[in-house]
C-alpha cells in the first residue's frame, strides 16, 4: 500500500481480533483516529499509540470529520478513519473520499470483515451450497437512506438465492411480507444474529414467517443481521464436484474404478 495521509480502515464486525494485520498496523501508526463509536468495538483503540488523538464520529457531522482530517494533515499527521465491518459496505466513505480529493489529500483503504462473514463463522454457515444457492445477495430495506426501486426486496427474493439483509431489524413485519411476495416460501430457513462476533452475540434460527416473532421473543430491535435462504438450513445440498473422486482437475486425475 502506498503511503497516504488518511486511511479508511475496516474494523470488522465486532470482535477486537477480527481486524486484519494491516488494519491493526494502521491503527497503531496513526496520529489521529476517527472511529465510528456507535458500532466499532472500543477495544480496537487499545492498538493505538499512547499519544494518538481519538475522535468518536458518532457525535460528529461529515463537515466536522473532514475538518479534523484537514487539520491533522496540515500538521503533518496521519489519520485513521475506522469504520465498522468493511468500509465498502454501507460505510459512507465515497463522500469522504470525494471531499479529500477536492482538498488534495491522499488516502488509502484497508478492507475489513463484514458482519455477514462474521455471522457465517459464528453459525458455521456456507452461503453458497451446490444445488441450493451459488449467490449471496447483500442488501437492506429502505429507511432514512432510500433503496432504488429496481433493488427492492421482492426483486432479490425472486432469485431464491441466499440473502444477508442489513439495517432492517426494525422493519421485520414489512420485510417478511416482501420476502414472501417476492418468492420465498413461508418456511424458508432464516436466522437473526445480533451483534455478530461481539461478546454479547446472540443468534436464532427460524423461518421467514417467524422473523418478526423471533426478534420480539428475544427483544432484538437493532444491530442485527437477517439471513434468509435454503443454505441457512444446512441440508439438502449437493457435495462439491471439486473434491469428487470422479472429477478431473488441474492437479488430480479422476478415479474411475
Amino acid at each position: 500500500m502506498d503511503k497516504a495521509q488518511v486511511y479508511f480502515v475496516g474494523a470488522g464486525p465486532g470482535a477486537a481480533d477480527l481486524i486484519t494485520v494491516r488494519g491493526m498496523r494502521l491503527i497503531s501508526e496513526a496520529d489521529v483516529i476517527i472511529y465510528a463509536g456507535s458500532l466499532v468495538n472500543p477495544e480496537l483503540l487499545s492498538y493505538a499509540k499512547k499519544d494518538a488523538v481519538i475522535h468518536n464520529s458518532a457525535y460528529m457531522t461529515l463537515e466536522e470529520v473532514l475538518d479534523v482530517m484537514k487539520t491533522a494533515v496540515a500538521e503533518g499527521k496521519t489519520v485513521c478513519r475506522l469504520h465498522t465491518g468493511d468500509p465498502s459496505l454501507y460505510g459512507a466513505v465515497r463522500e469522504q473520499m470525494d471531499a479529500l480529493d477536492e482538498m488534495g489529500i491522499t488516502y488509502g483503504s484497508c478492507p475489513g470483515v463484514s458482519a455477514a462473514f462474521g455471522a457465517a463463522a459464528s453459525m458455521d454457515l456456507e452461503y453458497t451450497l451446490p444445488g441450493l444457492s451459488q449467490s449471496l445477495v447483500i442488501t437492506r430495506m429502505a429507511g432514512r437512506t432510500p433503496v432504488p426501486e429496481k433493488e427492492s426486496i421482492e426483486s432479490w427474493a425472486a432469485h431464491d438465492a441466499t440473502m444477508a439483509i442489513y439495517l432492517s431489524t426494525g422493519m421485520l413485519g414489512d420485510l417478511t411480507e416482501r420476502l414472501i411476495r417476492g418468492g420465498y416460501k413461508e418456511d424458508t430457513p432464516a436466522a437473526i444474529i445480533y451483534k455478530a462476533t461481539w461478546p454479547e452475540e446472540e443468534f436464532y434460527y427460524c423461518t421467514v414467517s417467524e422473523l418478526e416473532k423471533t426478534a420480539a421473543d428475544h427483544n432484538i430491535t437493532k444491530t442485527a443481521l437477517i439471513l434468509v435462504g435454503d443454505t441457512i438450513g444446512k441440508h439438502g445440498y449437493e457435495k462439491s464436484r471439486l473434491y469428487d473422486k470422479t472429477f478431473t482437475t488441474e492437479f488430480r486425475e479422476a478415479i474411475t474404478e
